[in-house]
């Protein structure tokens, strides 16, 4: 399915960083329920960012938050190969560093662009 609506592309990228925001226990017990390996956190916000600068253009998104987008996929690129799948566990999500910092990343953004970090986890349809 394609869309060009800014304000669905705007949703697409707010849900996957109140995943990426939401405290450990309730990343895992997402993660759980939707029975998906938690690199899906990643690759679902990959797939948003790459559109934050046409959200941007099209006033959906502050330009001011670019830098924290950028560094979260940052820390991802930097979490990516072999030698770091330790850090793709369940269990790293409360203590890997990687995380903790993607954690503080996210709420700044939603932060700025909503007041609050804290919102439901958004509901998925996952297609096997």
């Amino acid at each position: 399915m394609t869309t060009t609506d800014p304000s669905f592309r705007r949703r697409l990228l707010v849900e996957s960083l109140t995943v990426l925001a939401a405290d450990p226990s309730v990343q895992a017990v997402w993660l759980e329920k939707y029975d998906i390996p938690t690199d899906e956190i990643a690759l679902d916000f990959d797939h948003a960012f790459r559109m934050s600068e046409q959200l941007v253009e099209e006033g959906q998104l502050s330009h001011d938050v670019l830098p924290d987008l950028h560094g979260i996929d940052m820390v991802f690129n930097e979490m990516s190969g072999e030698p770091n799948a330790a850090r793709w566990a369940t269990d790293a999500l409360s203590s890997d560093a990687g995380w903790i910092k993607v954690r503080e990343l996210a709420r700044r953004v939603l932060i700025a662009e909503l007041g609050e970090w804290r919102a439901p986890m958004p509901a998925i349809c996952v297609i096997r």
